[in-house]
């Protein structure tokens, strides 16, 4: 799904999508044919340049001739993980600093769980962090059957319980093989529309679930229409909430210089 809506956004402005996945439990690194320098070339501690970050990206063919990119970690399985970063601020400024307007989170922690546990540890939780960056649509995914569906449900009432902006959510049900919905899909697709933006049916599509996207350029059409209806689900809920034409995406603040703690606040120093 992340795939899908950073080649499809690709149409209309430059997009990356963020693997937040651990390295070996991630499809993209495998899926990219045109590998940038990876994650490990980003430095933690030190001032980072657009040329850098765009560097760093792997870049992907989409669906009319467009291209799309993934920042991801592209090194050997036997190289040390690096360290953690599930901050979504973090996540943000990099993004912002490699200048794409279009940037797509491929979060792989379990929002249900996520909810409980920050609520049962007194802080805001990676879900919610996510939902209060600028500019923020959550797109919830969910296997389009009886236990899918129920898990969504679950998922969105925790969601509500803490005050997550559930009218801004997009909801993509994905189906597991072909044929018509279930009955508990239906009925539970009838029941979620009024609370979210929009639920959104994505098909089975047996070469995407076969070979992933190591060639998004090559998607079947009926996949093409479900990303480009999420897109456009996507684009209204963020114009419904801030407004037509979007506002400017905040810009991190440059980091404020230090003076030496050894120097009197009144003394003059040359940095």
């Amino acid at each position: 799904m992340a795939g899908l809506l950073g080649a499809v956004l690709a149409r209309a402005a430059p997009s990356v999508v963020l693997d937040l996945a651990p390295r070996l439990a991630s499809p993209w690194p495998a899926w990219t044919a045109e590998p940038g320098t990876g994650l490990a070339s980003i430095p933690p501690d030190r001032p980072l340049s657009r040329a850098q970050a765009q560097a760093a990206a792997a870049r992907l063919p989409g669906p009319g001739g467009s291209s799309w990119q993934v920042l991801t970690d592209h090194r050997e399985w036997s190289a040390p993980p690096l360290p953690a970063v599930d901050t979504p601020a973090a996540w943000y400024q990099l993004a912002a600093i490699g200048g794409w307007p279009a940037v797509v989170a491929d979060t792989c922690h379990p929002m249900a769980h996520d909810l409980v546990a920050a609520r049962t540890g007194g802080d805001q939780g990676l879900t919610a962090a996510w939902c209060a960056l600028p500019v923020s649509v959550p797109v919830v995914c969910a296997a389009a059957t009886g236990s899918g569906v129920a898990a969504l449900q679950t998922a969105l009432s925790a969601a509500a319980a803490e005050g997550l902006p559930l009218q801004r959510m997009v909801v993509a049900l994905v189906a597991t093989g072909d044929g018509r919905a279930p009955a508990p899909v239906r009925a539970g697709e009838t029941m979620l529309a009024p609370r979210v933006a929009a639920v959104v049916r994505v098909p089975y599509d047996p070469d995407l679930r076969a070979h992933g996207l190591r060639n998004a350029s090559r998607l079947g059409a009926r996949s093409v229409q479900a990303a480009e209806q999420l897109v456009q689900a996507v684009v209204t809920s963020a114009r419904e909430s801030w407004g037509d034409p979007l506002p400017a995406a905040a810009q991190p603040a440059p980091a404020a210089p230090r003076t030496p703690s050894h120097v009197h606040p009144t003394e003059k120093v040359l940095l």
